[in-house]
């Protein structure tokens, strides 16, 4: 490199490394963006002035009479309504997924009062930490409460048990439920109808038992 190319490339770097100095003003040109659309939002931010409405808000409330996807409606249990909580159900069924996120969740919210078994022999109960047994839901006294009334303990607590309607939302509450529902099922509680495949009925299934014999005969 002779010794004029060499004076023009640092008077170029000198050149370029002064315009990329801020002046000491307030800069609007940023210069070259790569992805300006994520820089520039081409939408209206939350919370912004929005001159598209009356109320310049950009942030709306849901259009009146519509849920929300992946939204349930509004439960309108009222806290101390125990009569209410007793015939409170609910339509919604779970598959073997949503049983086991139903489980997790349970594991990660119930078992350290109630146990990971149901049978309220949960490490804070055993550590000593409490005085009362936690629920056991293997016990006679819940094997058939119903799940309405659960469901209102979940959201509103009961006894030293506080709330967990901030820890889990309206459908995850019916999860656990359901989980549950299912454990009492298999442990002398009420037949089990929150899957999405009811239990075969028994009548068919002595239907095949018999088939079954009428062929060996043959």
């Amino acid at each position: 490199m002779n010794k004029r190319t060499s004076i023009v490339v640092v008077s170029l770097a000198i050149a370029m490394g002064v315009a990329a100095c801020n002046s000491g003003g307030v800069r609007r040109n940023p210069g070259r963006i790569y992805a300006p659309d994520m820089t520039y939002s081409r939408a209206y931010d939350a919370y912004t002035s929005n001159p598209n409405f009356e109320d310049s808000q950009t942030s709306r409330l849901p259009v009146e009479g519509t849920i929300a996807i992946g939204h349930m409606l509004p439960d309108h249990l009222k806290e101390g309504d125990t009569t209410a909580y007793k015939t409170f159900t609910t339509a919604v069924r779970f598959n073997e997924d949503e049983m086991a996120e139903g489980k997790r969740l349970f594991n990660i919210y119930c078992a350290i009062c109630h146990g990971p078994n149901l049978d309220g022999q949960g490490p804070l109960f055993t550590s000593g930490k409490f005085a009362a047994m936690p629920a056991n839901f293997k016990d006679g006294k819940y094997l058939h409460m119903p799940i309405g009334q659960m469901y209102a303990a979940v959201k509103y607590g009961k006894n030293v048990m506080g709330s967990y309607a901030s820890q889990l939302d309206q459908r995850q509450r019916w999860m656990v439920l359901a989980y549950v529902k299912k454990v009492q099922s298999e442990n002398g509680g009420d037949a089990f109808i929150y899957g999405t495949t009811p239990a075969a009925p028994m009548a068919a299934a002595a239907d095949t038992t018999k088939k079954a014999e009428e062929k060996k005969k043959g």
